[in-house]
């Protein structure tokens, strides 16, 4: 499209409520808004590693009015907790738009991501669920503890989604440190709750992320 064309396609988009709750859920874990003009407008930046790529895949057909690429893969130096290299993330970003302001505004602030004010007023079990297959792990295959990879967020933050978790689900979480900061786990007493709000939205290419002790007492669909 010639630029004339794209603006004008772009101010016909508008979010849906499904793509805020998706947008929310991936900012909450990697995903990122990013803007080249000064804040006037902003685009969506979603980058896995390959492993992901369905994941990936999904997130781009959820926006796929948005973009106007297919994703791609790029080498990028990844710096992980026991080794770093050159290793191939797979990415895409979508249109520029005014339409993102608002939750950049709320996300970011001098900079750095954070958890806004209104996240109580957000979280919906789809918001959980894309949080959790973006930046959430289980501990092992034989428990049923599962992590929120938090690390980014700052303390006010974590007790922002502590609080919000406990008033909005009944989810009561804990803090657990690692060398790059502060996870947030799920206590035993409310993992079935937060699992069996998530799992009828995480797709099937995600789901190694559900501990199989748990899937394994599911009733067969």
């Amino acid at each position: 499209m010639h630029s004339n064309a794209i603006a004008t396609y772009k101010n016909k988009l508008k979010l849906t409520s499904r793509q805020q709750e998706i947008l929310v859920g991936t900012l909450l874990g990697d995903g990122h808004l990013e803007t080249q003009d000064h804040g006037r407008t902003y685009r969506l930046k979603i980058e896995h590693t390959l492993k992901q790529k369905e994941y990936v895949d999904w997130i781009h057909n959820e926006f796929r009015e948005w973009v106007l690429t297919l994703p791609k893969v790029r080498e990028r130096f990844v710096r992980l907790r026991s080794v770093s290299g050159i290793y191939p993330k797979y990415y895409f970003n979508t249109l520029s738009s005014g339409s993102f302001r608002f939750c950049a505004q709320q996300f970011y602030r001098k900079g750095n991501k954070v958890v806004p004010q209104l996240i109580h007023r957000w979280l919906t079990p789809l918001v959980l669920a894309v949080w959790y297959m973006d930046d959430g792990s289980i501990k092992s295959k034989h428990h049923r503890t599962v992590f929120l990879n938090t690390q980014g967020f700052d303390l006010q933050s974590m007790e922002r989604l502590q609080s919000a978790l406990l008033k909005k689900f009944g989810i009561k979480t804990n803090t657990r440190k690692d060398r790059d900061g502060m996870q947030l786990y799920v206590i035993g007493e409310t993992i079935e709750r937060f699992l069996t709000l998530i799992e009828p939205f995480v797709i099937p290419s995600m789901r190694y992320k559900l501990p199989k002790v748990w899937l394994t007492q599911l009733p067969k669909r």
